[in-house]
């Protein structure tokens, strides 16, 4: 018997010593993530996070956001955070700025940027101007988010980048991400910040997917407001000096079209240096002005009108500091077409930054 219980034992202590050993583990690997639900977690996490925060706006409650942006978020946290209100945005626009200056932390959400024309009067004048206006003593701390520029087939009065019209403004942060770790890295940064911060967003990159590395993971990762990320490198080393190099600088949706036209040209030999702003205001010129060192050339990408634009801001500020004696050729910008968006696909592809465009601007200024 004795014998017949040492030998059943003798494989559970096996099977237990199997267990205890210490396997080596891997970081977590980086997952697939949609700009919509980077936003989603973003949002549901600082919701969790601090009590003062709630997501008011059309839509954003019952129907899950007319781009199901805060799909779930009314289910898990009720009535009281996530309210769904009447159409007029001057109206709840300013009922967001009145809970800010009363201590809370409203998100408040527009449908498209281009209707918060009917509310800029609470974001200019009330949200923005008042800390200043109070000597120090009234913080405003709200986000005002939704889609930005151009979509699709929605013509004039739905298509128009407020990046310029924003950044213009002393006393709002404007922040604008690309791919799904910058919206959901900005929007937790954005809601902790005690400065009203303007996100904009854009509707047809909502659905798009990108790789969500593990450092962007955590629930308490953020990125800074006011610091752009260098996408790809373009540096060339001293072995190489017979390559062309160039450096694109963009934001939002174009970012993309600057990636795809940067490999296309590698093919050729013309190096690539792509900026990705994430922030307009305060502008990371620091960045920019190192990249112009490096690569001797600046193109600006924005799917803004060209007059008054951000990349019309970029060109001043570089002209005016010490990087315009490192420019080889002057500096070009790919906008939008001067015009309202027109409805027909045809001209509405053609009055946005296409790649070819980028590849056009980025030989012009190497003069190939």
């Amino acid at each position: 018997m004795a014998v017949v219980s040492g030998l059943v034992r003798r494989p559970l202590e096996q099977v237990s010593g199997l267990l205890r050993r210490r396997f080596h583990r891997t970081a977590p690997v980086a997952m697939q993530v949609t700009v919509r639900e980077a936003i989603n977690q973003g949002m549901d996490e600082e919701l969790e996070r601090d009590e003062k925060v709630f997501l008011l706006g059309e839509e954003v409650a019952q129907c899950d956001g007319a781009y199901k942006v805060s799909r779930g978020l009314w289910k898990k946290y009720g009535d009281k955070r996530i309210i769904d209100t009447p159409v007029p945005e001057m109206g709840f626009a300013g009922i967001a700025v009145g809970a800010a200056m009363a201590g809370l932390r409203p998100i408040c959400g527009f449908m498209t940027f281009n209707v918060s024309m009917q509310a800029i009067d609470q974001v200019i004048n009330s949200a923005a101007k008042t800390y200043y206006m109070s000597g120090g003593l009234q913080p405003v701390p709200i986000v005002f988010r939704g889609p930005n520029g151009a979509s699709a087939g929605v013509a004039a009065q739905h298509s128009q980048c407020f990046a310029a019209w924003y950044g213009h403004c002393p006393g709002l942060k404007v922040v604008s991400p690309w791919n799904s770790e910058d919206a959901n890295g900005l929007i937790k940064s954005a809601i902790q910040d005690n400065n009203p911060v303007v996100i904009l967003e854009n509707e047809l990159m909502y659905g798009v997917p990108f790789e969500f590395l593990s450092e962007a993971q955590p629930k308490d990762f953020l990125i800074p407001i006011g610091k752009a990320k260098i996408e790809r490198q373009g540096g060339v080393p001293w072995w190489r000096q017979g390559t062309h190099t160039t450096m694109v600088v963009a934001h939002l949706r174009p970012m993309g079209h600057c990636l795809e036209a940067a490999t296309v040209l590698a093919k050729e030999g013309i190096e690539c240096e792509v900026i990705n702003m994430r922030t307009i205001r305060p502008m990371d010129i620091e960045t920019i002005e190192a990249s112009v060192v490096r690569t001797n050339h600046l193109v600006t990408v924005e799917g803004g009108w060209p007059q008054f634009g951000v990349g019309a801001e970029i060109c001043a500020r570089i002209m005016e500091g010490l990087a315009f004696n490192f420019l080889d050729a002057p500096a070009i910008r790919v906008t939008g077409t001067d015009v309202p968006m027109p409805y027909t696909k045809i001209l509405e592809d053609n009055s946005v930054p296409q790649v070819k465009d980028i590849i056009f601007a980025i030989n012009k200024t190497l003069n190939i």
